[in-house]
């Protein structure tokens, strides 16, 4: 009984300490964007990317300035499976980062970045903004300024219908 309550609170305080990174395939992220009933903000990042980690804080605080609008900040790693999970989830919670974690399981850049965007060819940092009740979508494939990002979110949030880029 003494080891499995170890155990148990082993599990626990490991899940505590560490952010959950999910591992997704492509398909399962473009279902989820697909299906999204909220405004996402989707930034393809990893570890070892300097600008890419530098504007995750700035993501951050534009998505708590717009929390009653439910804008959904998702970070996607596309570190090398040797880091997931551990030294990612390492790294997330060193950072205190708040957001939606996936690790994207895929090696093949032809296949997967043409389906986040047709010209995307695979350089991060790369960031998706999807309004899907308003028809918004919009792909930047450069690293996005903090001047940059709460009025690109504001325009995700407009009501008026946009043709995504």
């Amino acid at each position: 009984m003494k080891r499995i309550l170890l155990t148990l609170s082993f599990v626990l305080l490991t899940s505590l300490l560490f952010a959950q990174v999910k591992k997704v395939k492509i398909t399962d992220l473009e279902t989820y964007i697909q299906k999204s009933d909220h405004p996402l903000m989707i930034s393809f990042w990893a570890t070892w990317c300097v600008p890419c980690v530098e504007e995750i804080p700035w993501f951050q605080e534009g998505v708590a300035k717009f929390a009653d609008q439910k804008v959904e900040l998702i970070l996607v790693s596309l570190d090398f499976a040797r880091d997931y999970p551990y030294k990612l989830e390492t790294f997330i919670k060193k950072k205190n980062w708040q957001a939606s974690f996936y690790w994207l399981d895929e090696t093949n850049a032809d296949y997967f970045c043409p389906r986040i965007h047709p010209k995307w060819e695979g350089g991060i940092p790369a960031t998706l903004f999807v309004n899907n009740k308003t028809g918004y979508r919009r792909f930047f494939d450069r690293a996005l300024t903090d001047r940059q990002v709460e009025p690109e979110i504001k325009t995700m949030l407009k009501e008026v219908k946009v043709n995504g880029r």
